[in-house]
């Protein structure tokens, strides 16, 4: 069953294999508009990431994962999605996240990877699917990424949250799914 988030679906109609593969993303049109992105929003433990809209092909709700022997640790196993078997991966085994309150993986959601980036059915499981969220580059740091081209963090977006009339800051790890997978040999 398909998640409820806006923009996603997968019949979603792509332009390229993400908004900005060359990292050009913080350039400025011509008319002097800043240009901007979209991003899917997840939780991983307690810290907020993103990655590219274009990356994803749909949300679906956890199912039951048949896992497969002698395979790497963050291979989470294999399920079966509309006649299709799909590789999911668990994304907080493989960045070495540690969550402080236990998520049962029947709450967890797996965000299916658009083929045309992977070449072959890879999802990655996620513990929540929080929204999507357009973003201007200057919202953008890329400060805390270590500038190299293998590097799988694309920047850390300065999102602003507003509650009760009081506005603050929230930190949002941008990821490059694509580097993160070939850094894995899933691509």
């Amino acid at each position: 069953m398909a998640g409820n988030i806006p923009g996603i679906s997968s019949s979603m109609s792509h332009g390229t294999s993400g908004l900005f593969a060359n990292k050009s993303y913080g350039k400025s049109h011509d008319d002097g508009a800043e240009e901007s992105f979209q991003v899917v929003e997840f939780l991983l433990g307690q810290e907020h990431f993103a990655i590219d809209l274009f990356d994803v092909k749909e949300v679906v709700e956890y199912t039951r994962i048949t896992k497969l022997p002698n395979s790497p640790s963050y291979i989470k196993g294999i399920i079966d999605l509309r006649g299709e078997i799909t590789t999911i991966i668990d994304l907080k085994q493989q960045l070495a996240i540690t969550s402080g309150t236990a998520t049962s993986e029947e709450e967890t959601r797996i965000i299916v990877l658009d083929d045309r980036i992977t070449h072959s059915k890879i999802g990655i499981m996620v513990d929540d699917v929080l929204t999507v969220s357009t973003f201007n580059a200057s919202q953008v740091d890329e400060t805390a990424t270590t500038g190299d081209e293998s590097s799988h963090i694309l920047g850390i977006i300065k999102k602003k949250i507003k509650d009760k009339d009081k506005e603050s800051t929230e930190l949002v790890i941008w990821l490059d799914v694509k580097t993160l997978l070939q850094d894995m040999n899933q691509i």
